[in-house]
């Protein structure tokens, strides 16, 4: 049975750019800054999941109070904030700005769905936000992935039925969000990462819209 698909869903960091390593770099100097024990492993589980969590992914466990972790969660986003006006659209990943050209040539409604609270400012600064029929960010909703909250709420913006959208995810949460929430879940990125996702793509030049519109396995 071929899908009804009318909406495509797009993570940000990791699909549509890759900030992740302002995300590190801002991570890391406030450990350094605090004492915490930071690396790349570590940052590797951060990926895909809020600004809190990720906190507490680094404190492993240490206790802090909740207005010492809102102080450190505000001076990494300061950090953050500061790397992201290198940004420009040369930082959109391959061919992803065609991609969604060609997905509104086709009548198809596209949004954003990030977990990050700055994805508004990422678009203005990568020239490419006002392709998008609707942006849901980290302040969208108060279940962040993998529950499946922040893209129900999109479909529900884009007034769409969750079995008529796909999600493209790089993350396992963002995975596990979308198949939650009745979506298509692709996956960009190694397998080992995406499990139970779909579609697995390597990288995103490889999306391939009519493969994905014709994927006859989804319930």
């Amino acid at each position: 049975m071929k899908n009804n698909i009318k909406g495509f869903i797009f993570d940000l960091d990791g699909v549509i750019t890759d900030t992740s390593e302002y995300h590190f770099q801002s991570w890391k100097q406030l450990s350094e800054e605090e004492g915490f024990e930071f690396n790349r492993e570590i940052n590797e589980k951060l990926r895909g999941v809020s600004r809190m969590r990720s906190l507490e992914i680094i404190l492993d466990g240490k206790k802090l109070s909740e207005a010492k972790k809102k102080e450190l969660t505000d001076r990494k986003n300061k950090y953050y904030q500061q790397l992201l006006e290198n940004l420009n659209k040369d930082n959109i990943i391959g061919n992803m700005e065609n991609i969604l050209k060609r997905l509104k040539e086709r009548g198809f409604k596209i949004a954003v769905a990030s977990s990050s609270k700055n994805a508004k400012k990422v678009l203005k600064r990568l020239k490419i936000i006002d392709i998008f029929d609707t942006i849901s960010d980290g302040d969208s909703v108060e279940n962040a992935k993998p529950a499946p909250d922040l893209f129900l709420h999109t479909a529900e913006k884009l007034a769409l039925e969750p079995e008529e959208c796909v999600v493209v995810e790089d993350a396992e949460s963002g995975i596990k969000a979308a198949l939650k929430a009745n979506m298509l879940a692709v996956g960009i990125g190694p397998e080992e990462r995406l499990n139970g996702a779909d579609i697995i793509y390597t990288e995103i030049s490889e999306l391939n819209i009519d493969e994905i519109l014709n994927f006859t396995d989804y319930n």
